[in-house]
């Protein structure tokens, strides 16, 4: 067995017996032999590697555990130089006695490994034998999590710069697994998943930190799921409703809206003490930038936090980009607050942990993705909950992003992620090209909360809607053999093609629910049939603008009671019928 001794200065030979003589003994009966190292980083003191135990009495660890100096210990030692004209070694001592009370110059042992590989964001190390699953890990200053525990060695990831580890490095076990900063003081900031700011508006003053991992709400912990988080669309809010603390998943092929029914549902938060945390997964850098200048220009951004993970950051730290969201998002519902978490998209979150899994040599199962892949999303979206009265009745509500392929839902990971959400939202490449907008598939959107997490107006003018509008797709694809129609069939359809254009709604327009059972009243009741298909889009703008100057008892009425009474309907009605004239004269 080798012994290796580091010193800055080369050792006398009588330390160096003292220093044989001790492990000499440690290790009777074996064979032992030193090797003396000098290197002039350690400042002072020895550093003495023995296997995987390793004694650090140097002064370089002695100053970088001086955590109360705002400056480097580098710079005091050159500023007490300068200002008492001393030796370097006497400033270091002097320092070591002002911070370091009752210092003696003992072996300190502790748990270490070394990098005997390093390469594409994946170090694997000898040592580290005590060291736990997703703990933390110091190689010289670099941020690393120890993720697989092998008999012989320990592979992790490196959080930052790669290139500053290297074969040979000390890694050391912390104890502790990665944390990001949280509090109200995130609000309106972009930040990345280790919580640095990247939005050029200075450091972050946060109230503490959190875990980026944590044990999901237990079942006594839980509340019912009833109260609405609406989300402006009213499409969503009628057929497919969102409660607070559910979990819906968005899927769909590339450029069919998710996105954007994520950033109306945030915009549409602005006003009800919903707080926001929008995650970006391998984003691109631009479409991050065009996200946040849309949540600005709706001043959106002061409820909001973006935690931001490039395509152009490693899959280490597209990794923990959720993890780090998630975290920031507890701390508000643990504090009795609703929040409202987007994961942007968790396909490209598994592709980043499955290219991490194959560099760390673990076997590959279906489409090469680890066997913990279920595990993977289970236990962040596990953390979505709606508390109970006890803990404060706080809220997270997740909405995760899966993007398909050629509209394939049955893909290994968008199953995984149905299985473990609440329902799905679920939009179709066709309906998108058509000008359906947005493009919700009737038939596959689902939402298991259902009703319960309506305003009774809403329930009353939407329970029909959705069955309606199957129907009316059904019938669509008979009229396209040209067979006579009878009136019934033909009245379904105008009925079906007026309520889809109303259901049609702008980007980055969300409407308040009041409107939303208004424009679903008036076309359930079909008052839309005189008007012509291809006018409803301008009829709901009218309307709409009309409604703000004259109908305002009506909006008032839903907003203070939820519902719309039988005599609020009859006088809607005749509110209506007025319109209608003024509209087709």
């Amino acid at each position: 067995m080798e012994i290796r001794v580091i010193t800055a200065s080369p050792l006398s030979e009588q330390e160096k017996r003292k220093i044989e003589k001790v492990f000499a003994d440690k290790h009777k009966g074996e064979s032992v032999s030193f090797r003396y190292e000098s290197d002039s980083s350690v400042i002072g003191g020895l550093l003495i590697i023995d296997g995987d135990d390793f004694y650090d009495a140097t002064l370089r660890r002695q100053l970088g555990n001086l955590k109360s100096h705002d400056e480097p210990a580098s710079e005091i030692i050159k500023r007490k130089c300068k200002e008492k004209g001393v030796s370097e070694f006497d400033a270091i001592h002097e320092l070591l006695a002002e911070k370091v009370q009752g210092y003696k110059n003992e072996r300190d042992r502790i748990k270490a490994g070394r990098v005997y590989y390093s390469g594409d964001g994946v170090i694997r190390i000898h040592g580290l034998n005590d060291v736990r699953y997703d703990e933390l890990l110091d190689a010289d200053g670099v941020k690393a999590i120890a993720l697989n525990l092998e008999e012989n060695e320990v592979g992790a990831i490196v959080l930052d710069d790669e290139d500053k580890v290297k074969a040979g490095t000390i890694v050391r076990a912390t104890g502790n697994i990665v944390e990001v900063p949280v509090g109200e003081q995130l609000l309106g900031r972009v930040i990345s998943p280790l919580g640095e700011p990247m939005d050029g508006l200075g450091a972050l003053s946060a109230s503490g930190t959190r875990p980026i991992e944590a044990p999901a709400p237990a079942i006594p912990d839980r509340g019912k799921v009833n109260s609405p988080l609406q989300t402006g669309i009213m499409a969503i809010d009628a057929m497919i409703p969102i409660g607070k603390g559910q979990r819906e998943l968005i899927i769909g092929d590339r450029q069919t809206g998710k996105t954007s029914i994520a950033l109306d549902t945030i915009i549409n938060q602005k006003g009800k003490n919903v707080y926001c945390v929008y995650v970006a997964i391998g984003q691109k850098a631009s479409t991050v930038s065009a996200f946040v200048h849309t949540l600005n220009e709706y001043d959106a951004m002061k409820y909001t936090v973006v935690v931001c993970s490039t395509a152009r950051d490693s899959s280490p730290m597209q990794y923990i980009a959720p993890y780090a969201g998630c975290a920031i998002a507890e701390e508000f519902m643990y504090s009795g607050k609703d929040v409202l978490i987007v994961y942007d998209d968790l396909s490209k979150h598994a592709v980043a942990y499955r290219a991490m899994s194959l560099l760390l040599k673990r076997p590959p199962g279906r489409e090469a993705y680890p066997g913990d892949i279920f595990y993977l999303h289970s236990r962040l979206l596990e953390r979505a909950a709606k508390l109970s009265d006890q803990l404060g009745g706080g809220s997270m509500t997740a909405l995760p992003i899966v993007e398909t392929l050629a509209g394939d839902i049955s893909a290994y990971v968008p199953t995984n992620i149905i299985s473990i959400t609440d329902g799905q939202i679920y939009l179709e490449s066709e309906l998108f090209n058509a000008g359906v907008r947005p493009a919700l598939n009737v038939g596959l959107s689902v939402s298991r909360v259902g009703s319960s997490a309506q305003i009774k107006g809403m329930k009353k003018v939407s329970g029909k809607l959705r069955l309606d509008l199957s129907q009316y797709r059904e019938l669509i694809v008979f009229t396209q053999f040209g067979s006579e129609l009878d009136p019934v069939t033909q009245r379904m359809l105008d009925q079906g093609a007026r309520a889809t254009e109303m259901l049609k709604q702008d980007l980055n327009a969300p409407l308040d629910v009041e409107h939303q059972i208004i424009l679903l009243y008036i076309t359930m009741k079909e008052m839309l049939l005189k008007v012509p298909v291809n006018k409803i889009s301008s009829f709901k703008k009218q309307f709409t603008d009309y409604l703000d100057a004259n109908g305002g008892k009506f909006i008032e009425a839903i907003r203070s009671t939820g519902d719309l009474t039988m005599e609020a309907q009859i006088e809607l009605e005749e509110f209506v019928e007025k319109f209608l004239e003024l509209y087709n004269r």
